[in-house]
């Protein structure tokens, strides 16, 4: 049987709901599914690791309460040689990233990044991921013991009546990382809503113009308490940061609802917004090529149909 491991993603001690994901996309190939959890003072995080998961590994340590991807990956092995595991799937952010290309290295496996789905064929594993901007689709073999995957947002959605059995292993604390040590992490959220974890996501695009316009557009995500992103052409511009960017060069999304307002549409753009469950675009151009991949299109200028929108909202909530 195949055995994965789970990281959990886990987020100003919020266990995110990628985790379940990757649990149940291992439930349904058929694996035995074990899960580990790396921080400080996770005990409140058990029961949840525990829905979809037969092992749970905990890496609890005051010295793992700062993310630093030395002893992060020390954990990971750990845990990987514990489980006998085959496979090692992250969730797809900027800390699975930075570790699983070191996990790889350490256990002579092969590393994925941004995959859409995995399949078991006998012994044999094979995954499916974009390349080229999305362009193309690739099948591929892995011809190695173990796989190392970095999962894309979204790829994964949690079952329901995800069941598991308690089974927590404490994993000894790491080696200190000598090299070099986190001292503090400065996080320029500025308490916005997370694009990678927001159900609805709203960005904009060259057509607002200006920060007035940008401005309109943020009133929208406010009254829908959307996560509120951007085309690179806005942080380009200096409207947006670039933890605001939505694209192959920035964020991947996939939220249940993604409107992209004043977007034309260019492929990097589309590259990490494509895989939202329905996509409303504004824009001006009928021949834009957002209107390509969007399941409902407004053409009209957004300084017009903003205000239209957030009125209907007023009145729906009413």
């Amino acid at each position: 049987m195949a055995k994965v491991l789970v990281i959990a993603d886990i987020k100003q001690g919020v266990l995110k709901g990628s985790t379940a994901g990757l649990l149940s996309k291992a439930k349904a190939i058929g694996a035995e599914a074990a899960v580990l959890a790396i921080g400080s003072n996770l005990e409140s995080l058990i029961p949840g690791l525990v829905v979809g998961s037969t092992t749970q590994y905990i890496a609890d340590d005051p010295g793992l309460a700062l993310f630093s991807a030395g002893p992060y990956a020390s954990c990971v092995v750990d845990a990987a040689k514990q489980f006998g595991a085959n496979q090692i799937w992250f969730s797809f952010s900027e800390s699975g990233k930075a570790v699983a290309p070191r996990v790889a290295v350490q256990l002579n496996a092969a590393c994925a990044t941004d995959i859409t789905d995995v399949m078991l064929q006998g012994d044999q594993i094979e995954i499916i991921r974009p390349a080229i901007a999305s362009k193309v689709i690739q099948r591929v073999k892995v011809n190695t013991a173990q796989l190392v995957a970095v999962v894309r947002a979204g790829a994964f959605e949690a079952a329901e009546g995800l069941t598991g059995t308690e089974n927590v292993v404490r994993l000894s604390p790491p080696p200190t990382d000598l090299k070099a040590m986190i001292r503090e992490i400065v996080s320029d959220a500025g308490g916005d809503i997370d694009l990678a974890d927001a159900n609805i996501v709203i960005s904009v695009g060259r057509g607002a113009k200006d920060q007035a316009g940008v401005d309109l557009v943020k009133e929208l995500a406010n009254d829908l308490k959307a996560g509120f992103g951007s085309s690179r052409a806005m942080v380009d511009g200096g409207f947006m940061s670039h933890n605001k960017q939505v694209g192959q060069t920035g964020k991947i999304v996939a939220p249940t609802l993604y409107m992209a307002i004043g977007i034309s549409g260019a492929i990097q753009h589309i590259a990490g917004m494509k895989g939202s469950k329905v996509i409303l675009a504004v824009n001006k151009d009928p021949e834009a090529p957002i209107f390509n991949v969007a399941d409902y299109g407004i053409v009209g200028d957004l300084f017009e149909v903003v205000p239209i929108l957030r009125e209907e909202i007023k009145k729906i909530r009413g």
